[in-house]
């Protein structure tokens, strides 16, 4: 244990330095963001000591709000205010993105990669302006939950499935489009551990949200339901079904802030979107599952279950109608994961290209063109890369299958097809 915190030392501090300049930068107030509608009236319940009220009170993610219920409840240990409690309830967001830096830099190092390559690797992960974009607007917990589904990803690689579980149902619990990461993570472990990490991730994700089921009934179910099928009442530039909406009236965003130019998206395009992220992403996994299973491991590769999970986290973004910045944040780091595992002497460019043309897209666009060149430059290049990304995935597969079949049976073995002719009791007898 000392020699590793010795190793670590440096990419901790470095780790801890990015996730301090984040906190400087994104932290300095939640007035007009989510949190101060969404987040802060439970919060504040909870700094009261009105536990009860706390549950009522948390919105349609409330899972992650009681998972970082202990870090809120800080400053009441030396009097802080409700800036405080926004700030506390950030910290658990920002250490697992820290925690997942170090522990990818530290493979790297293992594995004596190039020094540019590991600080690349950490300031993707600690020091991401799409991070900084998703503590601006007030959800941290998207951060959170893109280093809970890498992670459960990893645990179940290194064949941990309780771990993977825990990983898993945090995940799902924090928010529910973690359920997408349910395919990758069972993917990636031996057949006969799957079912302990189901039934670890069920047990957490449970134990979380039992308590907001129990006090507030109907109504947490209802929010779930709303937030999985909404209505069209959100629609955003950057996503695949922009340009079957149309201009009509005039758009007003959060606050009743106007929206030029922006259009009105159909009413199905809002039904069908989350819906249909799930039966993709589900796809996906199943078709996955139908090329492991072939294999002599039952299980896909390491490279493979991050590389699905970094296409479904994609696919998420570009075909919801809700697609804000830091949907892409669980995309970036799986992709980055995947990198960090590839070929030795290949830099994470691919990762860092994804966060330069989110940002671009998200931040830089919008202040310089219209919303619908906005859609047009952000489907130019997401939807090229989920393309790319789906033949890298299903090549792999077909190769790992045809190296198998290469390989044959194994030394020793009688092959299936093969006869010889033996004497028996001075009888020919053809056997194979």
């Amino acid at each position: 244990m000392p020699r590793i915190a010795r190793e670590n030392a440096l990419c901790a501090l470095g780790a801890l330095a990015g996730c301090a300049a984040l906190a400087w930068l994104g932290l300095t107030g939640f007035a007009w963001n989510d949190y101060e509608n969404e987040v802060q009236p439970a919060f504040s319940a909870l700094l009261h000591g009105h536990l009860t009220q706390f549950l009522r009170l948390a919105p349609a993610y409330g899972g992650s709000l009681v998972e970082r219920a202990p870090f809120a409840a800080l400053p009441r240990l030396w009097g802080g205010g409700e800036l405080a409690v926004y700030r506390t309830a950030t910290l658990p967001c920002l250490l697992a993105a820290a925690l997942l830096a170090v522990t990818l830099v530290a493979r790297m190092r293992a594995e004596e990669r190039p020094l540019p390559s590991r600080m690349l690797a950490l300031i993707i992960c600690v020091a991401n302006p799409v991070t900084l974009k998703a503590l601006e607007l007030g959800h941290p917990e998207e951060l959170l939950g893109a280093c809970l589904c890498v992670a459960a990803v990893l645990c179940a690689v290194a064949e941990r499935p309780l771990w993977a579980g825990l990983a898993l149902g945090l995940a799902v619990a924090n928010k529910d489009w973690a359920l997408l990461a349910a395919g990758p993570v069972l993917l990636a472990l031996p057949s006969k551990r799957r079912l302990p990490c189901f039934a670890a991730a069920i047990a957490v994700a449970a134990a979380v949200l039992l308590p907001l089921v129990l006090v507030r009934a109907g109504s947490f179910v209802a929010a779930t339901r709303a937030s999985a099928s909404p209505p069209s009442s959100i629609f955003q530039p950057w996503q695949i079904w922009w340009f079957l909406g149309h201009h009509g009236p005039t758009v007003h965003g959060a606050f009743g802030a106007l929206k030029p130019d922006y259009r009105t998206g159909p009413s199905w395009t809002g039904s069908i979107a989350h819906p249909l992220i799930l039966i993709v992403g589900f796809a996906l996994s199943g078709a996955l599952w139908l090329r492991v299973r072939r294999l002599s491991s039952g299980r896909a590769g390491a490279r493979t279950a991050l590389l699905a999970l970094a296409l479904v986290m994609l696919l998420r973004g570009v075909l919801d109608t809700w697609d804000t910045e830091y949907y892409l944040l669980p995309f970036i780091f799986a992709l980055l994961a995947w990198e960090v595992r590839g070929p030795l002497a290949r830099p994470p460019l691919l990762a860092l290209s994804a966060s330069a043309l989110t940002w671009l897209s998200f931040q830089w666009l919008p202040e310089h063109v219209g919303p619908d060149t906005q859609a047009a430059l952000f489907l130019a290049w997401s939807v090229p890369l989920a393309a790319f990304l789906s033949l890298r995935l299903f090549a792999a597969q077909r190769s790992a299958g045809a190296s198998h079949a290469q390989r044959g049976p194994a030394p020793g073995a009688a092959s299936a097809s093969q006869e010889m002719t033996v004497s028996a009791l001075s009888r020919p007898l053809r056997v194979s």
